[in-house]
């Protein structure tokens, strides 16, 4: 099945929660708390403004998002759990990793 959301809504999964501690202690299911970072699997076209002109999402499927941690209605769709919330609950996309800066090249010594 195929679910596409309406106006300026966005199908969200959360990543795996980490199962242990920095320490190497396991931690129980029950235990965890539920991350807050998920990825966009699907994002509506969009809603309209006052005018009636269609304001489009800044988020697009694929994009890493942080949200809170009450945000979005829980679903299940073909057996995957997945979250619906408005683009408003989104906090920001995690962007890429910055690029890294380039190497300095060693002084030349003149012997």
């Amino acid at each position: 099945m195929k679910f596409r959301p309406l106006h300026d809504r966005v199908v969200i999964r959360r990543v795996t929660a980490e199962e242990k501690t920095a320490g190497g202690i396991i931690i129980p299911d029950t235990a965890q708390e539920k991350p807050m970072e998920g990825e966009v699997v699907a994002a509506g076209p969009g809603a309209p403004n006052e005018l009636g002109v269609l304001i489009a999402l800044d988020v697009k499927a694929g994009d890493r998002v942080l949200f809170g941690k009450w945000s979005g209605t829980e679903v299940k769709i073909d057996g995957a759990e997945l979250l619906i919330m408005k683009e408003s609950d989104i906090m920001g996309v995690i962007e890429g990793s910055a690029p890294a800066a380039p190497a300095k090249k060693p002084a030349k010594s003149k012997a």
